[in-house]
């Protein structure tokens, strides 16, 4: 495999036509990979409006300059304009198509689909060059899709996605790993690709990284963050969520559930028949690789079941479980497992039902479905994933097709909106933000739409000191906004990236002679930039950019306003108090250098280096919010 990967295959699935093309020196320098290309991609080529099930909208599939030698769990970025939201969406992935994607592109950045094909079709990867063939696994799940293919990875959608259901997934390793949140699965169905197919074995570590390597993987085992992961992976979530009182249940009527116990952490042992990432023949690793151990942290719990292997996180538990009020493991592990393959994102699919369980309850839709009612949240994920009411359960005929398009599709056709919350019309997370306000702004400010990981506040706030001022909430939220961003453009392993890379990477790029550290930056006072400073501004410039999508695409302050149950009380439950958000959102837009309406200035474009890129087609606010005008900590 070429050590440096400097083109992208571009596949047009109208024509057929592939192409390589070389990526921009400047492009790499200033955006990386991942979520950054990715997201100047998109800037670049898609006009205001696209309609993102559209032909002119673009799907990436994007891997990072290093990914196949950086320890931890490789992963790979899904780039695409959101059919949920309608603005920026990024969304990732991991597992043995993540390591097999990145061994079949070579010397290549990503895979670039545009078009649509007029017949199912799949796209085939080796040696850096993409062909399209015909697919005849259309109507198949995700497991049985990647059933065809043993001697290859996978990435395919399911019915949600041939539906092109909002909050559909792209799927890999048969339901292992998705690419959830936002819809990229329903782009991808829209197109009528079915699957992408990683031919090649993962590229080998090159021998001046595999020191960098092995000291990583090892810093990851040590830290709080490794230890965790290894304890309890991401389904201890559900217990610490309801010991700091801010799991959301029961379509969120309440915070806390007392089923917690039963579908957490001590529940996943008992039943847990072993680890992601602890059998190498799975393939997730090559076999002919001795520098290659697997990760040095497990992944999550694998569960065996009737219908397979089943690796719940912690969202089933939070959203499928406690968010439906459903406190048995196995019908958790069972509802998991069917949005899995179904190709559902859990997270909305989860929200989804709750909210027909609470538009019943009110009496503006007919769906005899209760909380604590596994069976009929199952026929109901299967009726949302197909757009087909299920026979003999009386919901309402329209409600499957009005909830695959999201919740507020739902609420704009048969009224509710104030009953489940949203954000840029996606569905939240369980971690509830009234008992956290910097979680509120995490949420408020994400770009794309309600989002737990662009900032990680709930891991935080709720153990910290109650006069916790405003200022240390809006720099720990900017700050870890800007680092994932690198993270994600590098398309690291989260928990590696937190645990062992205090440099943002820096040390790794310098490796490889990346021009984001090679090409070096100038302070005109100060003379050269040391790199980790020159990536926390790269951090600033892709975040700011995706700002810059969204707001072309009319984002702005009111965006990210609180949805209603969020702000009043609601079942007694205490709202998060307005002007209190206002004022955050305020300090939040003037440490960005935005101004009143959550738009980036031209001074700010300056800054990140923008300038050059911003179109006339977005708008800007001229001046950015005076900090002391925005409020002190008195």
């Amino acid at each position: 495999m070429s050590r440096t990967r400097d083109r992208v295959l571009r596949v047009d699935l109208s024509t057929g036509e592939t192409t390589r093309e070389r990526v921009p020196r400047g492009w790499r320098r200033d955006f990386l990979g991942g979520k950054g290309l990715g997201a100047r991609y998109l800037y670049e080529e898609l006009s205001p409006g696209t309609d993102p099930t559209g032909p002119a909208n673009r799907l990436g599939l994007f891997v990072g300059p290093l990914t196949g030698s950086l320890p931890g769990e490789s992963r790979y970025a899904v780039v695409t304009k959101s059919p949920l939201t309608g603005g920026f969406l990024d969304s990732y992935a991991g597992g043995a198509f993540a390591d097999r994607l990145a061994g079949s592109l070579d010397d290549c950045l990503g895979l670039l689909v545009t078009g649509a094909a007029d017949r199912p079709v799949r796209i085939e990867i080796a040696d850096g060059r993409a062909r399209v063939e015909p697919s005849d696994t259309w109507g198949a799940d995700v497991a049985e899709t990647a059933a065809r293919f043993p001697d290859a990875a996978v990435a395919c959608v399911g019915p949600a996605g041939e539906c092109e259901a909002a909050y559909a997934t792209i799927a890999s390793d048969g339901g292992a790993h998705h690419a959830g949140r936002g819809g990229a699965g329903a782009v991808m169905g829209a197109k009528g690709l079915k699957a992408v197919v990683a031919r090649d074995l993962p590229p080998t570590v090159p021998s001046d990284l595999a020191a960098l390597r092995e000291r990583d993987a090892a810093a990851v085992g040590r830290d709080a963050t490794g230890e965790w992961r290894a304890a309890g992976g991401t389904v201890e979530t559900v217990d610490y969520a309801n010991e700091v009182g801010i799991l959301a249940a029961e379509g969120w009527t309440e915070t806390g559930f007392d089923g917690a116990d039963d579908i957490g952490v001590e529940a996943a042992l008992e039943r847990v028949t072993g680890r992601e990432g602890d059998d190498r023949a799975r393939g997730n690793n090559r076999d002919d690789d001795p520098t290659d151990e697997g990760p040095a942290v497990p992944g999550d719990f694998r569960i065996d079941t009737p219908d397979g292997e089943v690796f719940p996180r912690g969202a089933a538990s939070i959203t499928l479980g406690a968010g439906l009020g459903i406190d048995d493991f196995d019908r958790v592990v069972d509802l998991c497992g069917r949005c899995d393959r179904l190709g559902l994102d859990v997270i909305g699919a989860g929200n989804a039902v709750a909210w027909a369980i609470r538009a019943d309850e009110v009496g503006i839709v007919d769906c005899p479905v209760s909380f604590g009612d596994a069976d009929g949240a199952a026929r109901l994920l299967e009726a949302i994933a197909n757009r087909e009411p299920p026979s003999g359960l009386g919901v309402d005929p329209d409600l499957p097709d009005a909830l695959a398009d999201g919740i507020d599709a739902a609420a704009a056709r048969f009224g509710g909106e104030a009953l489940v919350p949203t954000l840029k019309s996606m569905a939240l997370p369980g971690f509830d933000p009234r008992g956290a306000i910097s979680v509120a702004l995490a949420y408020a400010t994400s770009d794309r739409g309600a989002c737990h990981r662009r900032a990680r506040p709930q891991d935080r706030e709720p153990l910290a000191a109650p006069d916790r001022s405003p200022t240390d909430r809006v720099r720990d939220v900017v700050g870890e906004q800007n680092a994932r961003s690198v993270l994600w453009s590098l398309v690291v392993d989260d928990f590696v990236g937190e645990a062992a890379w205090s440099d943002l990477g820096a040390e790794w790029l310098a490796a490889i002679d990346h021009p984001a550290v090679a090409d070096g930056e100038r302070n005109e006072r100060e003379g050269p930039v040391a790199p980790v400073s020159a990536l926390a501004t790269t951090g600033e410039r892709i975040w700011t950019l995706t700002r810059l999508f969204n707001a072309r695409e009319g984002f702005d302050r009111a965006d990210d306003a609180l949805p209603e149950p969020l702000r009043s009380a609601d079942d007694g439950m205490s709202g998060v108090d307005a002007e209190t958000f206002d004022r955050l959102l305020d300090r939040y837009y003037a440490a960005r250098g935005w101004g009143d309406c959550g738009l980036p200035t031209p001074r700010t474009l300056e800054q990140v280096g923008l300038a050059g890129v911003v179109d006339d087609a977005t708008p800007l606010d001229e001046r950015a919010i005076d900090p002391a005008a925005a409020g002190s900590d008195d």
